[in-house]
């Protein structure tokens, strides 16, 4: 059971969009050796996990966006928690991909 599920989308500040792609690829490859449950789509990356444990997640991909060679960035998060439990990325889109 998790508590709580983080929607968060890394906008590098830099205009040459294979650098943005380089840079939220590094985001991404951090958020999987975390070992946390992620899925990545096409606007934002959802994480499930621990709430102290996400928030560290957050914090450490905008440390890596600029450590990347951002000058700057934008992150837009969503924070879903409750200590009882938190609907499951599977529990949510299950049924849609079975459609598939």
């Amino acid at each position: 059971m998790y508590t709580t599920s983080i929607a968060i989308q890394i906008l590098p500040d830099v205009s040459d969009i294979k650098k943005v792609c380089e840079i939220v690829d590094q985001v991404i490859a951090y958020i999987e050796s975390t070992g946390c449950h992620y899925e990545v789509g096409p606007f934002e990356t959802v994480v499930e996990g621990e709430f102290d444990m996400l928030m560290q997640i957050i914090k450490r991909c905008t440390e890596i966006t600029i450590e990347a060679g951002a000058p700057a960035l934008k992150a837009y998060v969503k924070i879903n928690h409750n200590p009882s439990g938190v609907l499951t990325i599977n529990e949510k889109i299950d049924k849609y991909r079975e459609k598939e």
